[in-house]
């Protein structure tokens, strides 16, 4: 190899490492998965405690309206149909219309009262919502004689109905779905509860018919008809 070829090789080489216009392209190839993924973290991270927040909300605006529901009549109790559950299901489903919340949720509500011998009892239960989910509490009928069935919530700390009154009980189940590609929070089960006493003096013999049933063995993110 003649001198002249390997100056001009030396040089190129001087040349290549003295060269750093490229350096922040490399920098950014490295860093950019780092930040890529911390974002996607935060955005997933921040969505799901929003979606907690709503699921929650849903919970506690479903049982305060069943709590106020019923046909209006100074001088009887005041009667709930089944028509007047199908509309407080679908006030849960404005609620919760930008998470999808029948679609991948369940919302069930119980009617708790007290049976004849003073035990809490599960008069009546409506659900509606596509999510394969049954309450974790309790199902129509449990309680209806005897004093063995304790309320519904958690042990130790029961909610039960008095005497003359009920209570309405509302379970929200939710499937969180991730936003962004990482699924790091994805199919995380989300639960809520929710209990408000009736606010009038109500026919608690039965559910009225009057429309559709939300019945609890449908799985349905459809509207009963």
């Amino acid at each position: 190899m003649s001198r002249s070829i390997r100056a001009t090789i030396r040089q190129s080489l001087s040349n290549l490492r003295q060269d750093v216009s490229g350096l922040a392209m490399v920098e950014f190839a490295f860093a950019a998965p780092l930040v890529l993924g911390m974002g996607m973290l935060g955005t997933d991270t921040a969505y799901l405690v929003i979606t907690h927040l709503q699921v929650s909300q849903i919970a506690m605006q479903v049982a305060d309206n069943a709590s106020r529901v019923g046909e209006e009549d100074t001088l009887a109790a005041r009667r709930v149909y089944e028509s007047d559950i199908i509309d407080t299901l679908l006030g849960a489903e404005k609620l919760g219309e930008n998470i999808s919340i029948f679609q991948q949720g369940r919302v069930i509500i119980s009617s708790l009262q007290q049976n004849a011998q003073g035990g809490q009892w599960i008069a009546w239960q409506r659900c509606r919502g596509a999510k394969n989910y049954n309450s974790s509490y309790g199902v129509q009928g449990d309680g209806a004689t005897g004093t063995s069935f304790p309320g519904m919530g958690v042990p130790g700390r029961y909610i039960t109905a008095s005497p003359g009154t009920a209570v309405m009980f509302v379970e929200v189940a939710y499937d969180f779905r991730s936003i962004t590609p990482m699924n790091i929070f994805n199919n995380q089960q989300i639960v809520y509860t929710a209990a408000f006493n009736v606010r009038d003096n109500r026919d608690l013999s039965q559910l009225y018919t009057g429309g559709p049933v939300a019945r609890c063995n449908v799985y349905s993110a459809n509207r009963p008809t």
